[in-house]
């Protein structure tokens, strides 16, 4: 690879420098070098605006270009802490949140950043293009700025500010109105190339490569950031990148980019920490979707079959190596705010759902089969597909005869979410703090078609929904969260998709690295205060 040799070429440069010069010459040398941190990226996403597209594989570059209002803290209030908001509140109707916005900060561009930005990115940005905000902010009216450094959000309806503050991390990154507000935003060529108020600066994207980013120098945060370059190597290969940080020519593999089975081994390298904390507010959920269309699927007792048939132990023991936790219903253990033990289960009972099948109406043939299906896992990790294939198996154990359809992402977000083409799918949506935030979507009939890691089964449950929409406008926040431990018993019983496991992912970085995992959504935080030690 091309970065390699030019890394290894630099490296040679300042040997053959130090050896005439002498160690006063070898010192300054390295006192000049570049403060590079070199990180595995597995994927290349061709959007890289955070404000649109709100993942994590977009999170993971962009983050450090394009900062949100506020970001996930371990000891904030509430779990966050400032970046472009100093404060926000929000009033006792319901109707308006008011942001105090940092003053004195400047775009990579060297233009101000003013609230003309921030309502410019709510109104038409987050509200009718993103993909988590169109849920969010839907209700939202319009965005007064009395003042360059405040921000008033109006609502048409009441709007618990409970999920408005747990969605500032994740929905709220501001991009400039200057360079979007002409043309087509979905066409602008900073989704590309984004130009943001963060500690990086883009630099450049080289396909199949690398990106690079470079130091702000003047970020609003003195002495910070502590790096000069981030170079993202694209190594889709997983065993390349942990091949790559054994051989530091990597410093830090984030989203488990070394493979489970090699953890054991690579933690008892000198110089090699993995770290398991960082990424408490993206727990990530192995879940089967389900296409009610499907006469058989549309039986509860035959989803009941599928959940009996599933041995979640045995998921979390050899597919993910103990680095998971199987499931109890749609909200996730480790969320202390939302998540309730009191739902129904189904544990690992091949009898029962043979049983249940029978029950049906579903009694197998001489060859020991009920029905036929296909089978689409996801292709976005290795779990998801070595699910598919257990899932298969246990399948055929209760005489489902599953077939395995395998697609790049984009041909499976086709035949998934907008062609409904599947019977069984297999999805690894993430749990961001509150069930509005990319829970409910999974749930909620209506979702127009086309939208990735939502309901698009065909489920339609009207008290569900009704469920949904009473917590969208529910105030009181003990209140709401009452209306969502409900939500979680009903899910669980009527199965509109099966839960399996959660798990978060495992950084593998080089003791050389500073401040990793600081924070609960560090991979995709701004990374200012990481740093690398020479």
């Amino acid at each position: 690879m091309k970065l390699i040799s030019t890394t290894r070429r630099q490296l040679l440069e300042g040997a053959a420098l130090a050896t005439i010069a002498g160690f006063a010459t070898r010192r300054a040398h390295a006192q000049d070098a570049p403060r590079r941190l070199i990180v595995a990226a597995d994927s290349e996403p061709r959007n890289l605006n955070p404000a649109m597209v709100a993942s994590n594989g977009v999170f993971f570059v962009s983050s450090k270009i394009v900062e949100p209002l506020a970001e996930a803290s371990y000891d904030g209030q509430n779990g966050l802490a400032p970046r472009l908001a100093l404060s926000w509140s929000g009033s006792d109707d319901g109707l308006s949140a008011t942001f105090k916005l940092r003053g004195g900060v400047t775009w990579h561009d060297g233009k101000p950043f003013t609230s003309a930005d921030v309502a410019f990115s709510a109104m038409q940005i987050w509200k009718p293009l993103q993909n988590l905000g169109r849920i969010v902010f839907k209700d939202l009216e319009s965005v007064e700025t009395p003042d360059e450094t405040t921000a008033i959000f109006r609502f048409s309806k009441p709007t618990p500010f409970q999920l408005v503050r747990n969605a500032l991390p994740a929905l709220t990154s501001v991009v400039p109105k200057h360079i979007y507000e002409n043309g087509d935003i979905a066409e602008n060529p900073a989704n590309a190339a984004p130009i943001g108020t963060g500690p990086f600066k883009f630099g450049e994207h080289k396909p199949g490569e690398y990106y690079r980013l470079v130091r702000n120098e003047n970020y609003w945060q003195k002495d910070q950031p502590k790096l000069d370059e981030i170079l993202y190597r694209v190594l889709p290969d997983r065993a390349a990148a942990a091949n790559a940080i054994e051989a530091d020519e990597i410093q830090l593999a984030a989203f488990s980019a070394v493979p489970l089975a090699d953890l054991d081994r690579i933690s008892k390298i000198e110089g090699i920490a993995v770290v398991t904390t960082g990424y408490e507010a993206l727990t990530y959920q192995l879940i089967v979707e389900i296409n009610h269309r499907r006469k058989e699927l549309a039986d509860l007792k035959v989803r009941r079959a599928i959940a009996h048939a599933i041995d979640r132990d045995y998921v979390v023991r050899t597919i993910f190596l103990g680095h998971a936790t199987a499931s109890t219903g749609p909200v996730p253990r480790n969320d202390t705010q939302f998540y309730t033990s009191d739902v129904p289960s189904y544990p690992y009972d091949v009898a029962r759902a043979n049983a249940l099948l029978d029950e049906a109406g579903y009694r197998r043939d001489t060859n020991g089969r009920r029905f036929s299906l296909r089978l689409l896992p996801a292709p976005y990790f290795n779990e998801t597909k070595q699910f598919g294939d257990y899932l298969r198996q246990a399948l055929a154990e209760i005489g489902i005869d599953a077939q395995l359809v395998s697609n790049d992402a984009a041909a499976h977000q086709k035949a998934v979410y907008t062609d409904h083409d599947f019977d069984l799918a297999i999805a690894p949506p993430v749990f961001r703090g509150d069930p509005a935030i990319s829970t409910t979507i999974l749930v909620r009939s209506g979702t127009p078609d086309g939208v990735p890691f939502s309901n698009q089964g065909g489920y339609v449950n009207s008290e569900l929904d009704n469920l949904i929409d009473r917590a969208a406008v529910t105030l009181d926040e003990q209140a709401r969260i009452a209306l969502y431990q409900e939500f979680q018993r009903k899910v669980v019983d009527d199965l509109p998709f099966i839960n399996v496991v959660e798990w978060t992912f495992i950084t593998v970085s080089r003791w050389s690295v500073k401040n990793v995992s600081n924070n609960p959504r560090w991979a995709v935080s701004n990374w200012a205060d990481t740093s690398v030690q020479t």
